[in-house]
């Protein structure tokens, strides 16, 4: 894994291997011009010096003819001996312009040094005339080799001059190429700057995002940075950190919900049997005075009068069972056919009651009065208020992982501020059935607690259409 402080590391060790790559090649380039210049420079200076001692060597032997002694003629012969190591150096000189001229030179110089030699000897004999003649020829070869020395320096000067016009337009070529170089180079810096900085930049702005949407409750979006480095290693632990949060709040939820759930279960549980209580004066001497009844109506020949009081019984008796009982779809429809007997003895004509029940699904086990509350909303809101009464159609599907149960009536339907109402968490008097004191709302919490399920209660109601109230009961409760 890449560090961002490897990154960095790279980055300067780039620039300062191409500036330094820069630098020895503009070295090199130099080192070699000054070389070239100092060899031509060493050129001028020995056809000079060679010129200079000619002259010297001259002026000693002027000297010792003025006065002959020792010490002079050593002066000479040392002169005499360095022009002549000096012709040996001029060899290093030749090339193939200057050939013939520093032959010439050459030749002139070993004149020059018999002519001094034999003034000397003539000097020892006393020869005044010789020495004069000897010198006069010495002094005239000598301004000759002047001359040869400077028009050998002219022909350097025009050998040597197209160098000079190919270091001029090398240096020429050496500006342009430093240019585009510095530009190349510069150009590459920052594009390889900007990736560096890209590669930097673009993961902590990605971590700042997260970041945010963390603190906002967002922690369904997973946070991935392709990098190979230290940021990526931040966003995996970032990531980490995120699921786990996200699994903690997930369960703070659960719990904060199931808490709720089992709270309201137990407000419903004490309501209902407070209700309970409120109505059971005396249940064993209420049936039994019910049932007495019955039968006396029926030995008096009042079979209407006997039928209504049982149903009215077994309609009580089932009401005053604990909320939490389970019981069978087919015990819920037979209570809701105690309730219709009932309400079709009050309303006798006006009501017609249409039937389709499946019997394969009624074995069902479903939680209690689930269905009477739904059947009372009817006769409340379609068929009492109504003079010609109405039609209420019971109907039972069975399926596969469902059985439907679906109460239709053709009143008038519902507003939507009516539904509301049936279905608010506050349910007054107005949206509770006249029987069971449970409203809509009541039977779709205890459907909700007993399958663990939402949305088992469609209620379809437009103005003028009759109202629809549609029941989906799983097969599976939840345990």
């Amino acid at each position: 894994m890449k560090t961002i402080r490897s990154k960095m590391m790279m980055l300067s060790i780039i620039i300062w291997i191409i500036m330094a790559f820069i630098w020895i090649s503009m070295s090199i380039f130099n080192q070699r011009t000054v070389e070239k210049y100092n060899d031509i420079l060493q050129r001028y200076l020995l056809m000079n010096q060679a010129s200079e001692l000619s002259r010297q060597a001259l002026t000693t032997l002027n000297t010792y003819r003025m006065s002959p002694t020792e010490d002079n003629l050593r002066k000479y012969v040392e002169d005499g001996n360095r022009l002549l190591r000096m012709k040996m150096d001029m060899n290093l000189l030749r090339n193939p312009n200057n050939e013939m001229q520093l032959v010439d030179f050459q030749h002139m110089v070993d004149s020059q040094s018999q002519a001094m030699n034999l003034a000397v000897r003539f000097q020892r004999d006393h020869d005044d005339e010789a020495v004069a003649e000897q010198f006069d020829e010495a002094s005239n070869i000598s301004g000759y080799i002047s001359e040869a020395a400077l028009s050998l320096i002219g022909s350097e000067q025009h050998t040597y001059d197209n160098f000079y016009r190919q270091i001029i337009e090398r240096s020429n070529e050496i500006k342009k190429m430093g240019f585009w170089t510095l530009a190349f180079v510069s150009l590459l810096l920052l594009l390889f700057s900007y990736r560096f900085v890209n590669s930097v930049t673009r993961p902590i702005l990605k971590l700042t995002q997260s970041a945010r949407e963390l603190s906002r409750g967002n922690f369904q979006k997973p946070i991935v940075i392709s990098n190979n480095d230290d940021m990526s290693f931040l966003a995996k632990t970032l990531d980490n950190m995120r699921l786990s949060i996200g699994s903690l709040f997930d369960e703070v939820q659960s719990k904060a919900q199931l808490e709720y759930d089992l709270h309201k279960h137990k407000l419903m549980l004490k309501e209902s049997e407070l209700k309970s209580l409120q109505s059971q004066i005396n249940p064993h001497f209420l049936f039994n005075t019910l049932n007495m009844l019955s039968k006396e109506a029926y030995l008096a020949g009042a079979d209407k009068t006997s039928e209504l009081i049982s149903s009215v019984a077994g309609m009580l008796r089932y009401n005053l069972r604990r909320m939490d009982s389970r019981v069978s779809l087919r015990d819920e429809i037979n209570v809701v056919e105690e309730y219709l007997t009932i309400q079709q003895a009050r309303f006798g004509s006006r009501v017609i009651v249409v039937r389709e029940i499946d019997e394969a699904a009624l074995d069902l086990e479903v939680p209690i009065l689930i269905l009477q509350p739904l059947v009372e909303n009817a006769f409340i809101y379609a068929i009492e208020p109504s003079e010609d009464g109405g039609v209420l159609t019971l109907r039972v599907v069975n399926g596969d992982e469902y059985v439907r149960v679906q109460v239709m009536d053709d009143g008038p339907g519902m507003t939507s501020e009516k539904l509301a109402g049936l279905m608010s968490d506050a349910e007054s008097a107005d949206y509770k059935g006249h029987s069971t004191g449970l409203g809509i709302r009541n039977v779709r919490d205890r459907l909700q607690l007993f399958y663990g399920e939402e949305d088992l209660i469609a209620i379809d109601a437009p103005i003028g259409e009759g109202t629809s109230i549609t029941i989906k009961l799983p097969r599976r409760p939840n345990t």
